[in-house]
């Protein structure tokens, strides 16, 4: 393991980030939107409100009352399946919802942590399932911003006001000073890609692993979800959450043993589109049909213009209507085609194409991939092919490698390597 984890800790990470606003349970959907636009990793945490007398001013709200405020995270995939429900299509005011009966309640996607506590111990939370960490504000690092730990006399430093007037360290003009403020209860989020970027910073620390293929560290996830492309695309939300919440679309090759990766239904690609024309989209097309437009369609509309629109060759109060393309561009097919598609692979690779790398690739490259496109995820193709699945790489995966011996790094699956020789002696 890598000393930097020991010698790092949870505040290194935080210089810089901005104060977290707690986003509650009873605003709309429509604040939600606006919210997750702005946000991390596709997603918010929602926060109950403060109940009295924890509201009355001047009570201080301990960690374990804040953990217990703490509903779950929602991000842009739960909206928009939320209302591609039949009966939100049929109700305009499906915006003015609170969020309440839209996440899914799960306490322990967040815990907070002080910001003395050890970055090692904070990877161990993340691959628990933690996915973010709320730290306290109310230490200010001054000088050296704690570009390194301060470990001195074989003890940790509590960051907090009682420790500080009793530690005697500040005296010495060679160590990082620090300072205290008065502030509380104010907080900011550390998420997994702040941890990831973090990484990235300190890849020499962590040679020879960055260069290691993901297939050498056994880190290739193999049960991730998927649809085939000719099935209907809300099919896809009735799949087992997962982390990480992304679905694959897949296709058969043509000789049927093999499945392709065409597109992926995900909060990755969802988080900037438009939340009412993707729901349509979700709810009246079949799964290659949606990621072939998902990513094409970014302007506004309103939700009268696909309340409008019946499912693909269907009927409308008797009168048969024409179904209004998902994608603003021309992307090439035919809503009232079988459900077999027949569209060539170029159509699709553009932005809708999913973010894929080989099972040869690197631990860096894959990092610095999913850092460039703000993803959370990485497919993982065979590496002879462009598009034939293998598995997926995510934030748990890649904790999980920065974090293990280097006698753990085996291949998880032989066939992922091309050793040159199909036969060894």
């Amino acid at each position: 393991m890598a000393s930097v984890f020991l010698y790092h800790v949870v505040g290194d990470l935080t210089v810089g980030k901005p104060e977290m606003v707690e986003f509650y349970e009873t605003e709309t959907v429509e604040s939600a939107i606006r919210a997750i636009g702005e946000s991390t990793e596709c997603g918010i945490p929602v926060w109950r409100k403060r109940s009295s007398p924890s509201s009355l001013p001047g009570f201080v709200e301990n960690s374990e009352m804040r953990q217990q405020r703490f509903v779950g995270i929602l991000n842009s995939l739960d909206i928009v399946a939320f209302l591609a429900k039949s009966e939100c299509l049929q109700e305009e005011k499906a915006m003015k919802i609170p969020v309440s009966e839209v996440v899914s309640p799960d306490n322990t996607l967040l815990k907070q942590v002080d910001p003395g506590t050890r970055l090692i111990d904070a990877l161990e939370m993340m691959k628990q399932g933690v996915r973010r960490l709320l730290v306290p504000k109310s230490v200010v690092w001054r000088g050296m911003s704690k570009r390194f730990s301060i470990l001195y006399n074989g003890k940790w430093l509590k960051n907090n006001e009682n420790s500080s007037s009793s530690s005697g360290l500040a005296a010495d003009s060679n160590r990082p000073t620090k300072s205290m403020t008065s502030s509380r209860d104010k907080f900011c989020c550390l998420s997994r890609e702040d941890v990831i970027r973090f990484l990235i910073g300190v890849l020499g620390a962590l040679a020879p692993l960055p260069l290691t293929s993901i297939s050498t560290l056994g880190i290739i996830n193999l049960n991730y979800n998927f649809i085939e492309a000719s099935l209907p695309a809300i099919e896809a939300t009735r799949r087992p959450q997962c982390d990480p919440s992304a679905i694959a679309v897949l296709e058969q090759t043509e000789n049927e043993q093999q499945f392709k990766i065409i597109g992926e239904i995900s909060a990755s690609k969802l988080w900037k589109c438009d939340y009412l024309a993707a729901a349509w989209a979700l709810a009246n097309l079949y799964a290659g049909q949606f990621v072939m437009g998902v990513e094409d369609n970014m302007s506004s509309r309103s939700f009268s213009d696909f309340l409008q629109t019946s499912f693909p060759g269907g009927e409308q109060n008797g009168t048969a209507t024409k179904a209004k393309k998902f994608s603003s561009r021309s992307i090439g097919f035919n809503p009232t085609s079988p459900t077999r598609l027949s569209i060539g692979r170029s159509m699709y690779r553009g932005r809708s194409a999913p973010l894929t790398c080989k099972t040869s690739s690197s631990l860096a490259a894959v990092m610095a991939q999913m850092l460039s496109h703000r993803a959370t995820h990485v497919w993982v193709t065979e590496a002879d092919s462009d598009d034939v699945l293998v598995g997926v790489v995510g934030y748990g995966e890649i904790l999980t490698a920065v974090t293990k011996q280097p006698s753990a790094f085996v291949p998880s699956n032989r066939s992922y390597e091309a050793f040159g020789n199909d036969t060894q002696s």
